[in-house]
């Protein structure tokens, strides 16, 4: 067996900074780019924070290399002619549900009259032909809705698609019509699922040789251990996301702002669908009590006689 050549020691420290700089923190709103995802049950997960995607730094600078894109494929849509009207134009829709398109457009010579939500987006080959033989809706359909909800806050009819292939710069634009059922039952989604206090169904079919599933971050906790590694106000029994986009505690009676809730407190008690645990009857509506391998355990204030989640959670096997 030949060993292994060594690793490159400053392409490691470039990728670990780029881990360290981007830290975790997941987005606060249920944002539109992912409402075309075919799970509800990944949906909540991640805007309950209660698995959060990590990316290698590898992965990070690729993101990075999208973002950056951007500005090339606005100077080519300028250089073509095309009126670049305002960029990363943010909608809300009520509740937890918002999201930014990349620009507004208008003067695209198909249509000069007409103006477009603008959306652009890199490929690997792969990803790229897929999507020029056939087609964003078909080859992309996230991409597809994501456009459909943009379309339907800036009240246009019309998306401009632009791909570019990493590989070669070839590009593939596409005008998508506006469909407003399509982009109303999006939104609808989102908010009913953002508000949903219970954990939904998973995606039909699913398993853990799904592929749907098998790529999934919540591969782990959905087919294997069932528990949550994360204690923030949003994986807590206390917590409710409400209608107007606040978080509402149950045990202080407040609105918890953002930063409060990527830390938690000491109150924090597991959610019931974020544990394999059995829940067994709170002596007072505060402290969490779970049936832990037979025996009975008390979860949230150490000063009310519980156990923190952090204590819980890392008491278990390393999962």
């Amino acid at each position: 067996m030949q060993i292994p050549p060594p690793q490159n020691g400053l392409v490691t420290l470039i990728d670990q900074r780029h881990k360290e700089v981007a830290g975790r923190k997941p987005r606060p709103h249920m944002g539109a780019s992912t409402l075309g995802h075919p799970c509800d049950r990944w949906l909540w997960l991640s805007f309950r924070w209660a698995v959060i995607e990590e990316f290698e730094g590898r992965i990070l600078r690729l993101f990075r290399r999208g973002n950056n894109e951007e500005a090339t494929i606005l100077a080519d849509l300028e250089l073509a002619g095309v009126k670049v009207e305002t960029t990363q134009a943010h909608f809300t829709f009520g509740g937890h549900v918002s999201g930014s398109a990349d620009a507004i457009v208008s003067n695209v010579p198909e249509a000069p009259k007409t103006r477009h939500i603008a959306e652009f987006k890199t490929h690997s080959e792969k990803s790229f032909n897929g999507v020029a033989k056939d087609g964003v809706r078909k080859a992309k359909p996230e991409h597809w809705v994501q456009m459909q909800v943009y379309m339907h806050g800036a009240g246009l009819d019309r998306a401009l698609y632009v791909a570019v292939n990493k590989n070669d710069d070839t590009y593939h634009i596409e005008r998508i019509h506006y469909d407003k059922d399509a982009a109303e039952a999006a939104i609808e989604r989102g908010r009913r699922i953002s508000e949903a206090d219970r954990m939904p169904e998973p995606v039909a079919g699913a398993s853990p040789a799904w592929y749907q599933c098998k790529f999934c971050p919540a591969l782990t906790f959905c087919h294997e251990t069932k528990l949550t590694r994360e204690v923030n106000c949003r994986t807590c029994a206390h917590s409710t996301a409400q209608s107007d986009g606040f978080w509402h505690c149950g045990v202080w009676n407040d609105a918890i702002p953002v930063p409060a809730q990527r830390l938690g407190c000491t109150s924090h008690v597991i959610h019931p669908d974020l544990t394999p645990w059995q829940p067994v009857d709170s002596p007072d509506g505060v402290i969490g009590v779970w049936e832990i391998d037979g025996k009975v355990e008390m979860n949230g204030d150490p000063e009310a006689g519980g156990r923190t989640s952090f204590d819980l959670i890392n008491s278990q096997a390393p999962f």
